[in-house]
């Protein structure tokens, strides 16, 4: 056994009195007494942003990273076009790149995918066949009638279709299943609404206009004659990625009349979705204008919006989870607020920024969503869908 995998005394101490490590075998618990985790597509540019963020993680530490077979066999360092603004951590400089296959990953208690959708699909379900669990990014499985499109600081409760997502895998499992977070463009928005659903009741409409940034095409992305000077309005796509994945993350978990847990896409009150996208030229930091309408009526005043909005604490905040934003969503007042230059860093990311709060004379209210795309939109959402499930025992040893 090497010394990464032993653990000393007050590694020890720490493993049998730490409640989130103690049931989990050894052989997962890295020297420091912290969860080992792999990453998937870990050359790219989601994967970067997982190693920065899993790098001062103070429960997970990074113990594989999985790329192409390009990539394979080199030190990361050497693999990597590393274009993160903060340097490669020390950790995983020289650490060796593996294959994605799963007996490279046998001793990680998670696993996050990174992976870009063309190549993701065969590899997320030959680790879930080898009992890992993984927690993706990817799009793939974000439509499966029994995975739960999580987006953490919304519906962490869909995580109770994880039990059946094992029954009913051939052979069942105990251990493995996948989890996928939303569009970075969807996160953005369904946040505020589901703040706004639990103080005022159902939405019945809604309407959405994006202004993506060019990090969410990934690299090398959008070409720079396209973008420079330019508005795109169309990201192949999107519009009907946000307007079916927003059904099933603000819908609940049903039992059909066959027994099975089944998502019901928020049909106890039906929502209907309207979504416009565009490509802008800014790098980080997704804005969207949303206006909608409540099923309720009178409908709440633009100060209640804001005060729903200001007061919403997510079940990620109250659970104690590390990565979670001490405030989910912060309101501005000014103006001309959020602006992706000015506030999309703000708490590293992993909350939202609203403005321009306000009666809509159409609809009822109308405001504006910052979002980070690479973060909350991204790697943060997984991390902290990952704390969740160690807090709720959904990740077993």
């Amino acid at each position: 056994m090497s010394s990464t995998d032993q653990l000393s005394a007050s590694d020890d101490a720490d493993y049998t009195s730490n409640p989130h490590l103690s049931k989990y075998p050894r052989h997962t618990i890295a020297e420091g007494g912290r969860i080992k985790v792999g990453v998937l597509g870990a050359t790219g540019t989601v994967g970067q942003r997982f190693i920065t963020l899993l790098a001062v993680h103070p429960w997970f530490t990074i113990h594989v990273l999985g790329a192409s077979s390009r990539s394979a066999n080199q030190t990361y360092a050497k693999a990597v076009r590393w274009k993160q603004t903060t340097p490669i951590p020390t950790s995983v400089r020289e650490m060796i790149v593996q294959e994605c296959l799963p007996e490279h990953f046998t001793q990680c208690a998670i696993v996050f995918s990174g992976l870009d959708a063309e190549v993701a699909g065969d590899i997320e379900s030959a680790f879930r066949a080898a009992d890992l669990a993984i927690f993706s990014n990817a799009k793939n499985f974000r439509r499966d009638a029994h995975v739960p499109l999580i987006v953490p600081l919304v519906n962490p409760h869909h995580f109770s279709i994880i039990a059946q997502q094992r029954s009913i895998h051939s052979p069942p499992l105990k251990k493995g299943f996948i989890v996928t977070n939303a569009n970075c463009s969807t996160t953005g928005f369904v946040i505020p609404i589901a703040a706004l659903e639990k103080a005022f009741g159902p939405i019945e409409s809604l309407l959405v206009t994006t202004m993506q940034a060019i990090s969410g095409a990934g690299y090398p992305g959008v070409a720079s004659l396209d973008i420079l000077d330019n508005v795109i309005p169309y990201i192949g796509g999107e519009e009907e990625k946000i307007e079916w994945e927003t059904l099933k993350i603000l819908g609940g978990v049903v039992e059909g009349d066959d027994g099975l847990k089944t998502f019901d896409m928020h049909s106890r009150h039906p929502l209907r979705v309207s979504a416009s996208c565009n490509r802008v030229p800014v790098i980080d930091g997704h804005t969207e204008c949303v206006s909608l309408r409540f099923a309720k009526r009178p409908p709440p005043s633009p100060q209640q919006v804001r005060e729903a909005l200001a007061s919403f604490t997510p079940d990620a905040q109250a659970l104690g989870c590390p990565s979670a934003p001490r405030h989910a969503i912060t309101v501005h007042e000014e103006p001309d607020r959020p602006q992706p230059r000015l506030d999309r860093y703000y708490q590293d990311g992993a909350g939202v920024s609203v403005g321009r709060v306000r009666q809509c004379r159409v609809l009822d209210v109308k405001f504006v969503v910052l979002s980070n795309n690479v973060s909350i939109g991204a790697a943060t959402s997984s991390i902290i869908n990952a704390e969740i499930a160690v807090l709720k025992g959904v990740v077993q040893s």
